[in-house]
């Protein structure tokens, strides 16, 4: 298979995380996706065409996914914030799963699908051109994201509400009512991903904010449903993010 991946700079930056490519041989490929704390807008595209078009919502736990034989997928991995300010709507009935949208959705079927560069910075001049013509985009939400990606789920409810100027429990109805899930968990998933980098490099302790070894097994089994000795040993190249990790 062959991965590459293209993170974003600039304001976009606070609304898609990167974009990334992925290409089959002639051999179906399966693999189990891990939570990573955002969705995805997927270009399926075969003998040079588009083929199909996905949205995904968020993952809470692992997903099995199959890929066929000679095929690349073109993805743009997106923050929560976009589900509202992009696409304007809620992705909670999403939730670990995906939904087919149409394949001219952007106009991306004109686009040159064999340069990943010129294909990805036109779907970003589209999505900065959209956020242009917004009227307003809510300060809280705004700020609420930002540190949160930044701190990698490393604060606490309290101190984001004290921060921001945001009642938690109007932020955990806000999660909830968008995108499935409390604010609690979304934290628990970003901690989580950030871990892989160091689990895919062998460090099999915590070196986030866990309590202690058996709080962090415990947590990263809950979100990935696999001990960190397991996503480690990734057999068969089981584990999508962490076969990226090990082979960049």
């Amino acid at each position: 298979m062959n991965y590459r991946e293209k993170h974003t700079k600039g304001f976009i930056s606070n609304f898609i995380k990167s974009f990334w490519e992925f290409e089959t041989a002639e051999k179906e490929c399966r693999y189990e996706i891990l939570p990573d704390g955002c969705f995805d807008l997927i270009f399926e595209i075969k003998n040079e065409q588009i083929h199909k078009v996905w949205l995904t919502g968020v993952w809470t736990q692992q997903i099995q996914i199959s890929i066929p034989e000679n095929t690349k997928l073109i993805g743009a991995r997106f923050k929560l914030i976009s589900a509202e300010y992009l696409f304007k709507q809620s992705i909670k009935e999403l939730k670990n799963t995906k939904t087919e949208l149409p394949t001219s959705f952007m106009g991306c079927e004109h686009l040159d699908l064999n340069d990943f560069g010129k294909f990805t910075d036109s779907i970003s001049e589209q999505l900065q051109h959209g956020l242009k013509n917004l009227k307003e985009i809510d300060s809280r939400k705004f700020e609420l994201f930002k540190i949160l990606y930044e701190r990698k789920g490393e604060i606490s409810v309290q101190e984001l509400s004290e921060r921001i100027i945001w009642n938690s429990r109007q932020m955990n109805r806000y999660f909830n009512r968008h995108f499935g899930f409390s604010l609690k968990t979304f934290c628990k998933i970003l901690k989580c991903h950030s871990s892989l980098k160091h689990i895919a490099n062998g460090k099999l302790f915590p070196e986030n904010d866990y309590y202690d070894q058996a709080h962090f097994i415990k947590q990263v089994k809950q979100i990935t449903g696999s001990t960190p000795t397991n996503l480690y040993l990734n057999k068969n190249d089981r584990f999508l993010q962490l076969t990226t990790i090990q082979s960049s």
